[in-house]
């Protein structure tokens, strides 16, 4: 089965400038839609940023005209680079692919992004 690695995650202060890297484990990117996830402490899962197959990007309003998700199908790798992070960023941020309101792969570690002075 697909594994997934999440990297890039840091201490940041407040403004700063993060690019978050997913890597599948097989060649997967250019054939099915992605997506980062975060989970704050204490709170649920939640989708910040999606991108379909042929690259249409989508994002959740708290993160709009700050995060930028991209990927590269050659390289199979997803992106996330996210400018003027805020505390309420903080987070362990995780990449998968969606389906059908669920997910297509087993969560990986994620990767832990802190936002603080």
């Amino acid at each position: 089965q697909v594994q997934l690695r999440e990297t890039g995650g840091a201490l940041v202060p407040p403004g700063g400038t993060l690019r978050l890297s997913c890597t599948p484990s097989q060649l997967v990117v250019g054939l099915v839609s992605m997506a980062w996830y975060r989970q704050a402490p204490g709170n649920a899962r939640e989708l910040v940023a999606s991108i379909s197959a042929d690259g249409s990007p989508n994002y959740a309003e708290p993160v709009k005209g700050r995060f930028t998700i991209s990927k590269d199908n050659a390289r199979n790798k997803v992106y996330l680079e996210m400018d003027d992070l805020k505390p309420e960023d903080t987070a362990i941020y995780y990449c998968n692919s969606p389906r059908s309101g669920s997910i297509r792969y087993p969560w990986g570690q994620g990767t832990h992004v802190t936002v603080s002075l």
